[in-house]
Order: C-alpha cells, then structure tokens, then sequence
C-alpha cells in the first residue's frame, strides 16, 4: 500500500491556483500526482464556508486537528491493565515483571515494560513513583568494600555444579550496615532459586556475632556451600565450616561480581533499608516480611517463577 503523505504549505498553495483557474479536482490531482479522493477530502476538510480555499487557513486547521490528534493514555483505556499494575506495584513488582506476567494472563497482548516506566516518571499513577515503589527508586546504587582475609578456598576451586547452580544448597552471603553504629544485617541467597534468608546484627559485626548471624540464617536450610566476600567479619570461617559442615569459599578482593546474585538482592534490599537507617530499631519479624515480599517475587533468570516456586519444589522432591 503507498504511504500517505501529509499536504505541505507548498502544496496547499498550488492548490489554491489550480482551482483558481478552474481546474476540476481530477484534473488537479493529476497535475499534482495526488489521488482525486486526497485533493477532494483537502478541500472539504479545510475550504471556507464561502466555497474558497485559502492555504494559510488550511493550514492552520491541520495543525489545530494534529495537536488534538492525541492517542489515548492506555492505562487509561485498559481499566483491568490499570488494577493489575496498582496491584503489583503494591508488592514492589517492578514493570518489567509486571508487563511478563501481564503478557503470561493475556497472550495475545502486548505491553512494554516502558509503558509502566513512563507511567511512574510521568506521575500518571496517583500515590505510585518511582522512589516509593521501585526497588532501586529510580537510581543504581553500587558500594565496592572489602577487607582481606586469608581464604582457605578460593571462589576458583568450587566444583562445576556450583558455578553452574546445579542444586539448592550453595549459598552467597554479605552484610550491609545501616547508620554508623546502628546495626548491620546478615544477608544470605541461594544460587540456584535466588531464596533469600536474613539475619539480624543489632551491633557490631565481630566474627563471633557474624558467625551467629549465619548460623541463625541458614537454620533448617540445606546447605553445602557458602561463598562470602573478604570481609574481616569472616575471618573465623574455619569455626564455622565445622558448624555448617560445608566448604566456605572466598570471591577475589575488589570482585562483587564473582557473587553477582548476592550483590543485586542487597542493592534491592536498600529500598527497604536504605543506607543510615537504624537496624536497632529492627526485629526479626520485620526482615521475615521482607523475605516474604521478595521471596514471592518473579524473578526474570527464573523465567518469571519466584524464589519460593523454585526453592520449594526442589525441597519437596
């Protein structure tokens, strides 16, 4: 089919002496290489009451109908589209997930991820932003901290089923700190189903108290690994490979991608604890709320199952 293209000021113009000289409208649409039907709705659409034509006039009503020639917002068309992502904004879905899940119920519809994006940034969803219900609120975050420890196992001596995430069971672990001196949380996920477990530690972060805290995190989980960052607060890592009976494994200074998994799920736990908070305030109740909330959470490299879905099957066979 040819491409339509809109009259031009030029065009307009011509128009206007062509039916000065009283050509008819077929024979203007010939000179013009227009169709007779594009020349007839120009005339009609834009001409004057008197039977005129002025171009300049015409023009003008164009751009009148091309500014109101808006489509129409379609979180305002779709109603039931709307309810579904107010709903899951409530449990901090991001739109991403959102628009699978969407497209999972609907399989004939189609939804981008920056639809909802724009949404947020467009403040179109009354009492919904970016910084209130987007995990990162909007900006990435990325602390890179270490301190050395002698490791007796490298990140580069795990067996192939590790790096591969073969099985439930091989943990990555970290702490983040609140306020100086307000407390830091033990943080603790499973490579394979991305199952999240948190413990508290009100006060400092001693290897005897992060040794209790991963010890507390990791209570009736299976677990045959543990790959931790070179933190000072792991440098007892050898009283607790006895405690856990499994192989604790060091990633290289300066590497937080070598425990990917672990470094995203703390960058998405700073929207529920941001950086200064006062973790003495906490209870365990309240880090349990929040493993629910991102526990249950699709995740996209699960193809849109949850941690629960995946942790809970393995366990159950």
């Amino acid at each position: 089919m040819q491409s339509y293209e809109h009259f031009t000021l030029v065009e307009r113009e011509m128009l206007r002496i062509k039916l000065q000289e009283g050509k008819s409208l077929r024979q203007i649409a010939k000179e013009m290489g227009r169709s007779a039907s594009t020349i007839s709705r120009e005339y009609r659409r834009n001409g004057n009451k008197d039977g005129g034509y002025n171009p300049w006039w015409a023009c003008s009503l164009y751009l009148h109908r091309r500014k109101r020639c808006v489509r129409k917002y379609r979180l305002d068309a779709e109603p039931e589209l709307l309810a579904f992502t107010l709903s899951r904004l409530e449990e901090y879905w991001s739109p991403e997930i959102i628009a699978a899940k969407w497209k999972q119920q609907q399989p004939n519809a189609k939804l981008s991820p920056s639809t909802l994006y724009a949404a947020l940034k467009g403040k179109r969803l009354a009492g919904y932003s970016e910084r209130t219900h987007l995990l990162r609120r909007g900006k990435r975050k990325f602390c890179n901290h270490h301190n050395s420890v002698k490791p007796q196992h490298s990140i580069h001596q795990r067996p192939e089923q590790i790096e591969l995430r073969r099985r439930i069971g091989d943990w990555e672990g970290d702490t983040i700190r609140g306020g100086v001196g307000k407390g830091y949380i033990f943080t603790c996920i499973d490579r394979k189903s991305r199952y999240l477990t948190l413990s508290l530690l009100p006060r400092t972060r001693t290897p005897q108290a992060t040794n209790a805290a991963i010890r507390n995190a990791l209570e009736g989980m299976p677990c045959h690994s543990l790959t931790l960052d070179n933190g000072t607060e792991f440098s007892h890592h050898q009283q607790l490979e006895r405690i856990l009976d499994a192989t604790i494994y060091f990633a290289d200074p300066y590497s937080p991608w070598q425990r990917g998994s672990n470094e995203n799920i703390n960058g998405m736990l700073r929207f529920f604890f941001p950086k200064g908070a006062d973790f003495r305030l906490l209870s365990q109740n309240d880090l349990d709320r929040v493993c629910r909330l991102l526990n249950h959470r699709p995740r996209k490299c699960l193809g849109w199952l949850s941690p629960h879905d995946i942790f809970s099957a393995a366990c159950c066979t």
